[in-house]
C-alpha cells in the first residue's frame, strides 16, 4: 500500500461514521454517503480516525 494510503483519515467535528460489516455510512452537515467496501478490505474507526487496511498485495485487495 502506498504511504498516503496507509495514513488514517481524520473525521471532522460534526461528521458521524457508522460501520455495519462492509458498509460505511458517513453523515455530515451537507448530507449522507453510503459505500459498500469490497470484502478483503478492513475498515476500523478508532479515536476519531478511520483506518483502512488490506490483508495483502494481491490484485483483488488493491
Amino acid at each position: 500500500m502506498s504511504r498516503i494510503g496507509r495514513l488514517p483519515i481524520d473525521v471532522p467535528a460534526g461528521v458521524t461514521i457508522d460501520l455495519d460489516g462492509q458498509q460505511i455510512t458517513v453523515k455530515g452537515p451537507k448530507g449522507e454517503l453510503v459505500h459498500q467496501v469490497p470484502a478483503p478490505i478492513e475498515v476500523k474507526l478508532e479515536d476519531g480516525q478511520l483506518l483502512v487496511t488490506r490483508p495483502d498485495d494481491e490484485r483483488d485487495s488493491r
